[in-house]
């Protein structure tokens, strides 16, 4: 099958406008992306790393139709993206981002929203923070009706949300802890997702967000939903040589443990995947509040009021963040969180 080049790709001068076809019918320098993958069962493929990279770059660079976006996304939806389609679609998100050279401990992804229960990994990460952990969180909101999404929720519990790079810096060095809208640094990819309410269907976009990791993070952690996407996040970690890397079926799509049942998570550490199996915290499982209201983290926080899955939940997801990052046993991940939570400062919400 004919490989499209990537260097013509990527060079063609005379690539047309967005939303403009090409003059004289002569064939898109796109259209050999859309081709690979819709091919017909016998014929198509999954694209190599190299083409991911060169095609993720022409739809950052708006140079590819609204319509051969939309195939191509949908194309990639019913086939399921690879883990060197992901990896080399992140290759090509990081080049463009011209992100600061920052230090930070752990990457956090937040692009699910919760709609069953209050986003407590928010509570986990601030616990975090406090102790000298440094967390860039990021995120997209709007694009599901009916979720409480976390920039929303920062607003509401008065934490600040960064609009540039530079506040970003601002935040961890003040903090501990910084969230950037994908949207003040990937303006194309924020509104890409966006088009979930049009589309009907996540795309490839939603995958690829979590694992964006601008910063070179020491851990990136990611929260989904459907299993099966899981060792797809793992592997693709590994192959972007992230350090460490950590994926769950986070409560809502989130990075969050449920603590009502066992968590599966898979990682990355030197370079070797590998899983482990957290053991459920509770025998019965919890009903779901009635509401989600945001004054009852302030009030968890504070230690105004009892929740005792809540507390599981804001506890056990430190937990294996801590594990993972310092290389502590199950057991004492726990302990350390649990002494993290009962010295954090009440008075910061």
């Amino acid at each position: 099958m004919t490989t499209p080049s990537i260097n013509k790709a990527s060079e063609h001068k005379s690539s047309p406008k967005e939303g403009k076809f090409p003059k004289e019918h002569n064939e898109h320098p796109f259209a050999p992306f859309v081709r690979i993958l819709g091919k017909g069962k016998k014929g198509s493929r999954s694209l190599t790393r190299e083409e991911a990279r060169s095609a993720m770059g022409m739809i950052i660079d708006k140079e590819c139709l609204d319509l051969q976006l939309g195939a191509f996304l949908m194309l990639l939806r019913v086939k399921e993206e690879s883990p060197d389609e992901l990896a080399g679609f992140v290759e090509a998100a990081q080049e463009r981002f011209h992100a600061p050279r920052l230090e930070v401990d752990i990457d956090w992804s937040s692009y699910a929203g919760k709609k069953r229960h209050q986003p407590w990994f928010i509570l986990s990460a601030l616990m975090l923070s406090q102790t000298g952990i440094r967390i860039f969180m990021h995120g997209a909101e709007g694009h599901t009706q009916g979720r409480l999404y976390t920039r929303n929720v920062m607003t509401t519990l008065g934490l600040p949300v960064a609009e540039n790079w530079e506040q970003v810096e601002h935040h961890l060095d003040a903090k501990n802890f910084a969230y950037l809208p994908l949207e003040a640094f990937s303006p194309r990819l924020h509104d890409i997702i966006q088009m979930r309410s049009i589309l009907g269907l996540r795309s490839p976009v939603h995958s690829m967000a979590r694992l964006l990791n601008p910063l070179n993070a020491s851990l990136v952690v990611q929260g989904i939903f459907h299993p099966p996407y899981s060792p797809i996040h793992q592997l693709t970690g590994q192959l972007l040589n992230y350090p460490k890397s950590l994926v769950i079926k986070g409560e809502g799509g989130e990075f969050e443990r449920n603590p009502d049942g066992e968590c599966l998570a898979r990682y990355v550490a030197d370079g070797k995947v590998a899983e482990e199996t957290w053991p459920a915290m509770f025998e019965r499982r919890h009903v779901k509040p009635d509401s989600l209201e945001v004054s009852a983290m302030q009030s968890l926080w504070r230690g105004e009021s009892e929740d005792e899955y809540a507390v599981a939940a804001v506890i056990s997801t430190a937990a294996l963040t801590l594990r993972h990052l310092r290389n502590l046993c199950m057991d004492e991940a726990m302990k350390k969180s649990k002494e993290i939570w009962a010295q954090r400062n009440k008075t910061l919400l």
